[in-house]
């Protein structure tokens, strides 16, 4: 019997997506669940970007260029403008959601065997494209105790070898919801500068920060100009997650020129979706406040159920949608499945994302979950209480 590549057996599963047949199981059983485990927004998309793909008079749906669309980059070169972030249409490659950005990155920068520095809980699949380009994921831990704030640079420091090619961060954090600071931005800057690494930032977040503090990109650091290369996405902002456009933006010319063959090899991406991506970049303000204001009052409902739970700690999201919960437990993802298969109040359940999936060091984040607040509030404080109960129920 011929036999699947060792890549392939290395490859992990998504902590996010692979309950996903007891869920469905348990729905075909009669049961509600409450989704906590994926960042899909309930937000309604733009009616602008709606819009422009129903209203679109296209005759034949051809290709589009290998970079993007022209009108669609250099409108994306206006909005980044508008965040103090100054590039051209030319340092953009617009790429089929994030996910595609990250793989043209990793196999732009890297090797194989060379090594790529993430703080850990990281975005679970960060390994998984590693891994497919064959690249080594060095973790540097952050702890919830600090609320997952950056590791002291030293900590980095130690772990750059000559196979290090780069630091990968994603801020506002998933699954976090940190939010690095400007000092903390800096300090990384100053380390990929001595080390002659690049410094890669997933700002797909970039709007949902909280508490009056605004996010700094690392490409309004001066000189970075060379080292910065940023992943970013329409999904989360406009709440168009099946869009899948999302884009690589860089100054590095080497990394445009080498990201363009990756984009040359899948050809382009995807017409309409760009039609109504290149749209939503003429949302109005007035959308962000409003979507950020319904995130706050979220976060806030969640952090204060979850401190009612006896044994649950929490980290405090300063950004993004989601929260690192470390619970009274010793198996997370047993207890997920359990949450799936076996408990039900008022034949209700929850469904939550195992958190050790979000850490590549063996053994971190097996008593943790993480939680995506993107249900209204009323079924968001309904979801806690089953959590508790559930709690109850699985510790006895």
């Amino acid at each position: 019997m011929p036999t699947v590549s060792q890549k392939g057996l290395n490859m992990p599963e998504s902590p996010i997506r692979k309950l996903v047949p007891f869920a469905e199981a348990a729905k075909k059983r009669g049961a509600k669940i409450l989704h906590l485990n994926i960042g899909q927004p309930d937000i309604k998309t733009p009616q602008i970007a709606l819009d422009a793909v129903r209203n679109n008079t296209i005759d034949v749906l051809a290709y589009s260029r290998t970079e993007g669309s022209e009108t669609y980059r250099e409108k994306l070169a206006g909005y980044y403008a508008k965040n103090d972030i100054h590039v051209s249409s030319d340092d953009i490659i617009v790429t089929t959601g994030g996910s595609e950005a990250l793989s043209f990155v990793m196999g732009s920068i890297a090797d194989a065997d060379n090594e790529i520095i993430i703080p850990e809980p990281f975005y679970a699949n960060y390994n998984g494209f590693a891994t497919g380009a064959g690249v080594k994921v060095v973790p540097v831990v952050s702890r919830i105790e600090d609320n997952f704030a950056l590791p002291p640079i030293e900590e980095f420091e130690k772990l750059i070898s000559p196979k290090t090619k780069a630091i990968l961060i994603c801020n506002p954090g998933n699954p976090t919801g940190y939010l690095y600071s400007k000092e903390e931005l800096q300090k990384l800057a100053a380390i990929v500068k001595k080390h002659n690494l690049f410094l890669v930032a997933d700002e797909v977040y970039r709007e949902f920060t909280y508490d009056g503090v605004e996010h700094y990109s690392i490409m309004q650091e001066p000189g970075l100009e060379e080292h910065a290369i940023i992943v970013d996405s329409v999904s989360k902002r406009y709440s168009m997650c099946g869009a899948r456009i999302g884009c690589l933006v860089t100054k590095n010319r080497e990394v445009i020129k080498t990201a363009m063959k990756f984009a040359q090899a899948r050809l382009s991406p995807p017409t309409y979706a760009q039609i109504a991506a290149e749209a939503a970049l003429e949302t109005t303000q007035a959308y962000f406040d409003e979507v950020k204001a319904e995130y706050v009052e979220r976060r806030n409902l969640l952090i204060d159920e979850l401190g009612k739970i006896e044994g649950v700690k929490v980290a405090r999201p300063k950004g993004a949608f989601y929260c690192i919960a470390e619970l009274p437990i010793d198996d997370a993802e047993d207890f997920a499945q359990w949450l799936l298969e076996d408990f039900r109040l008022n034949n209700e359940t929850v469904m939550v994302a195992p958190a050790a999936g979000f850490y590549a060091t063996k053994g971190l984040g097996e008593n943790q979950i993480r939680i995506a607040y993107v249900l209204e509030k009323e079924s968001l404080k309904h979801a806690v209480n089953i959590l508790k109960e559930a709690l109850k129920s699985y510790i006895g």
